[in-house]
């Protein structure tokens, strides 16, 4: 059997889909894969199950990708299709079982729309993750054994939903005191190279001998098999955010102009800090994501560190 499964461009959104690819290997022992994504989440996929091949899915003028999807495909023998895209040219592509998202304003968690495809809302499968060997071993070199670490992402794809690096510096310093919930814990720095001018602020905040900076040296799943090594995770709304989560370490979600609703950090070790301002009422006239500074500022270190320790209790508290 072979299954084309159409997914995001965005990162964090591709994470969020691998459930769903999950359920169906699951169910379909042997399935055959061919994976068509975007090329910031093409690697993400790369040890999956019975893959046969990844499709690049470069943004074109006039929505030609999904030409060359189709062209891809074209005289393919399909048995299951899913198209969480709901691009209008996957309806050209033979299956004998199709699952398709329609479009809607489903304001619930993305989790739970994305669950609705394959009728699982009551059982709604979380991100799953594949890593080889090869990662796993990168991991163990960059994050030896020796003590908590503190895995934290303080960037985000546009800079509104960034928390200020000298906010997180706060309470980092705060959470590895003497009296905080990690003291002299190690402190993990991820994120993209082109993102080391925001990481800076906490990066050189750290002591270098418990500085651990792996902003733009790893591959996202070298990322992923690194956060499975550590003890805690915070960051902004991001891609990082749901890798973290995936691989089952407490994690914390910083949010202001995203909505928490659809894009909280799903496990049961998971929980938000939240900015004050509400999100209808947090942007400004003539929102530009582009050019639009932070609008993080109305979350406080105080409310950050006191969500970060209630979330490290639960975990102390099931045994995590």
């Amino acid at each position: 059997m072979r299954a084309l499964f159409v997914t995001s461009t965005r990162v964090g959104d591709a994470i969020l889909s691998t459930g769903i690819l999950s359920r169906i290997l699951d169910q379909n022992p042997g399935l055959r894969v061919t994976v068509a994504c975007g090329p910031a989440a093409a690697s993400l996929f790369e040890p999956v199950p019975g893959l046969e091949r990844i499709i690049v899915l470069d943004k074109m003028v006039g929505s030609l990708h999904w030409v060359y999807l189709w062209a891809k495909t074209f005289g393919q023998r399909w048995d299951i299709l899913v198209d969480l895209r709901n691009a209008p040219m996957t309806f050209l592509i033979g299956t004998k079982k199709r699952y398709r998202m329609a479009r809607s304003r489903d304001t619930g968690h993305r989790i739970l729309t994305l669950a609705r495809v394959i009728n699982s809302e009551d059982n709604p499968p979380s991100p799953k993750m594949w890593v080889d060997d090869e990662r796993r071993e990168i991991a163990k070199r960059l994050i030896p054994d020796g003590g908590p670490v503190i895995a934290i992402g303080p960037t985000a794809n546009w800079s509104a939903k960034q928390w200020r690096g000298q906010s997180f510096a706060e309470l980092v310093a705060r959470l590895t005191a003497k009296d905080g919930i990690l003291p002299n814990a190690r402190v993990a720095i991820f994120g993209r190279d082109d993102e080391r001018p925001m990481a800076l602020p906490v990066i050189e905040s750290i002591p270098e001998y418990r500085l651990l900076d792996l902003v733009g040296r790893i591959d996202l799943l070298s990322v992923y098999a690194c956060l499975e090594r550590a003890s805690f995770y915070i960051g902004n709304d991001s891609g990082l955010m749901h890798l973290a989560a995936a691989s089952g370490i407490p994690t914390l979600g910083l949010f202001g102009p995203s909505p928490v609703e659809q894009y909280a950090p799903w496990g049961p070790l998971c929980a938000v800090a939240q900015a004050s301002i509400a999100f209808d009422e947090i942007f400004p006239e003539n929102f530009d994501h582009r050019n639009t500074g932070t609008l993080m500022d109305s979350l406080s270190v105080d409310q950050a560190l006191s969500a970060a320790t209630e979330l490290w209790q639960k975990a102390k508290d099931a045994g995590a």
